[in-house]
């Protein structure tokens, strides 16, 4: 039995999507991030970060949405969301998740709240070598799915492709959103297409990038 701390939209989203998909038994409880309730002491005795998403595995909480997905994609092997242990696909799938999440995250935090590292004063610039570097990883993730796709590791979907897909979501009202480069607009629109991704949609109660 899981527990997951989520904000509709925020990186949490990949897990229960995830958690949609495998049909695995969960529970949701939402954080109220306006009220600052991911801030309050009850919340960071399980996560002292402060961050969402966290989920709790048999009471046991775990954080860090990629190290999530890789979880998730191992406890229920028999979906077929990550190749065999010692596979070289298996390396590929791990450099994926693992691009994501140190390449795109961040870019994507400076983007959202370019004050935080850079001050008030900095804020534009900051925000704008965000930009550029989100387009160049839009840039190569397409160049790589043209070459190899459809999907990330090639003719079938992993738990990755459920990760890139929520990046995706986030850029859909920057100047040049992912769905600009044809390859990665392709892919969203088959991640989109499955039963898991409506249902993510109607219990987070979103209504943008259908």
């Amino acid at each position: 039995m899981y527990t997951l701390y989520y904000s509709p939209g925020a990186a949490s989203l990949v897990v229960h999507w995830l958690l949609i998909e495998t049909g695995a038994r969960h529970e949701l409880r939402r954080l109220d991030t306006a009220a600052g309730e991911h801030k309050r002491p009850e919340y960071l005795a399980l996560n002292p970060s402060g961050l969402i998403p966290t989920l709790l595995v048999h009471g046991e909480p775990l954080t860090e949405a990629a190290a999530l997905v890789l979880y998730l994609a191992d406890a229920h092997p028999h979906f077929g969301l990550a190749p065999a242990v010692g596979d070289i696909d298996r390396g590929r799938y791990y450099q994926w998740v693992l691009h994501l999440a140190n390449t795109l995250q961040p870019a994507f935090r400076i983007w959202f709240y370019p004050q935080e590292g850079a001050g008030e004063a900095n804020s534009e610039a900051a925000k704008e070598q965000a930009r550029l570097k989100i387009e160049a990883a839009w840039a190569r993730i397409d160049a790589h799915l043209q070459r190899r796709g459809p999907y990330l590791l090639g003719a079938g979907v992993s738990a990755a492709d459920f990760l890139l897909c929520m990046l995706m979501r986030w850029s859909r009202n920057m100047p040049r959103p992912a769905t600009a480069w044809p390859q990665l607009a392709a892919h969203a629109q088959r991640m989109k297409a499955r039963p898991s991704f409506r249902t993510l949609y109607e219990r987070e109660g979103l209504d943008e990038w259908r």
